[in-house]
């Protein structure tokens, strides 16, 4: 009996240390799925991601480049329609992507196109300031790296909804800024949902400051600066960049193309103006007043190249979150004040992200019935040996 009770002893530690290693092999496997599907995996696909060359002329070699990231409709949830879980996985994969750029790629200068919540057009000062707060931990950065942003529908929403209360609290929060100008280049950024064309007081003032915006552009183009252009510090004489969260006006989709272009079936649909789209009026009146060598729009979500008038490039960048786009992206610009390089930076799958877990899942699954079952086995085991005893 003393043999049978210190042989039972000794194979009860040997299950239980099996047990017990397991056990550290599930946590240990959890923790690794976790930090490679929560951090890891931004690095690894940021990583691949690098600026663009600009190639200037031998006469333009001591301009100075400027390293620029552009990305548009981060929509973060309000209390109305937005679910916590929503919130939680969005929010945190905005956050990542952001702050990873940040570390890997340095730029100097970022750009947010508009609609950078969802419910601003009717959220409460509450609701409002909670909203700013989680903006500014999610996208918080350096000192030295510059934060601009343009406004956009969901911000102070469509020109029916858009007040001065709303604009001026947007405001508050973000650079009202028309004009900015760094390392000889100019950008404007314009208020597109105030080009609505009607005559009303807010989109009358946007004009009229488009208007003095154009007024020193033409004026940094001229050799002499007398009359109107004397007496204040000129412009560099750069054609302007052009930031805005409604595209310029083009008919629909149908010629955009790229891994992050609109679905077919919503290529061909016809873009409404003053919705979709910036009307043909004020499109026109943007290109003739500011003459930009470069657009870039935000507001469809989905990626296209257009070129309009006399080759102007517009560039419409795609959603910055999961919950626009299963393959969010960026831009990437290198530029200097005659010259640009545009590249775009992928930010990881949402589709692969929950591959990832579920193939995790599954092989945890079968590690854990392997846990459980092995104290079955080892009673089975025993009441044989019992049995043959």
């Amino acid at each position: 009996m003393a043999l049978i009770r210190l042989g039972f002893g000794r194979q009860h530690l040997r299950p239980t240390k099996r047990r017990s290693f397991l056990l550290l092999k599930l946590i240990a496997a959890v923790f690794a799925v976790l930090l490679f599907c929560e951090f890891l995996i931004y690095y690894l696909v940021i990583f691949r991601c690098d600026w663009p060359e600009v190639k200037t002329a031998a006469q333009n070699s001591g301009q100075q480049t400027l390293k620029a990231m552009f990305l548009a409709d981060t929509h973060l949830l309000g209390e109305i329609r937005g679910h916590w879980l929503d919130k939680l996985r969005r929010e945190w994969q905005m956050e990542r992507a952001f702050q990873t750029a940040l570390w890997l790629l340095q730029p100097e200068v970022v750009f947010i196109l508009g609609d950078i919540f969802d419910e601003g057009k009717w959220s409460s000062p509450q609701a409002w300031a909670d909203d700013v707060e989680r903006f500014q931990k999610i996208f918080r950065h350096p000192h030295h790296v510059l934060l601009k942003v343009v406004v956009g529908n969901h911000d102070i929403g469509f020109h029916y909804r858009m007040s001065t209360y709303k604009i001026k609290r947007f405001e508050k929060v973000f650079n009202p800024e028309r004009l900015f100008s760094w390392k000889g280049i100019n950008f404007v950024m314009v208020n597109s949902i105030a080009l609505e064309g009607d005559g009303c007081n807010i989109c009358s003032k946007a004009e009229a400051e488009l208007i003095e915006v154009s007024r020193k552009l033409n004026c940094s183009r001229e050799e002499h600066h007398s009359g109107p252009c004397g007496g204040e510090q000129p412009l560099p004489a750069s054609a302007p960049v052009l930031l805005q969260h409604f595209p310029l006006y083009r008919r629909s989709d149908a010629n955009c193309s790229g891994d992050d272009a609109a679905p077919l079936e919503e290529r061909g649909l016809p873009f409404k103006e003053r919705y979709d789209v910036l009307s043909r009026e004020a499109s026109q009146k943007l290109l003739w007043w500011l003459r930009p060598r470069l657009v870039l729009s935000g507001h469809t979500h989905s990626a296209c190249e257009v070129l309009h008038g006399a080759g102007t490039l517009e560039i419409s960048v795609p959603s910055f979150s999961w919950r626009n786009r299963n393959n969010p992206s960026f831009i990437m610009g290198s530029l200097t004040a005659t010259r640009h390089a545009l590249a775009k930076c992928f930010l990881p799958r949402e589709n692969a992200v929950l591959a990832a877990y579920c193939v995790a899942a599954g092989l945890l699954a079968a590690l854990y019935c392997k846990l459980l079952a092995s104290p079955f086995l080892f009673g089975w085991n025993l009441l044989r040996k019992l049995k043959t005893t």
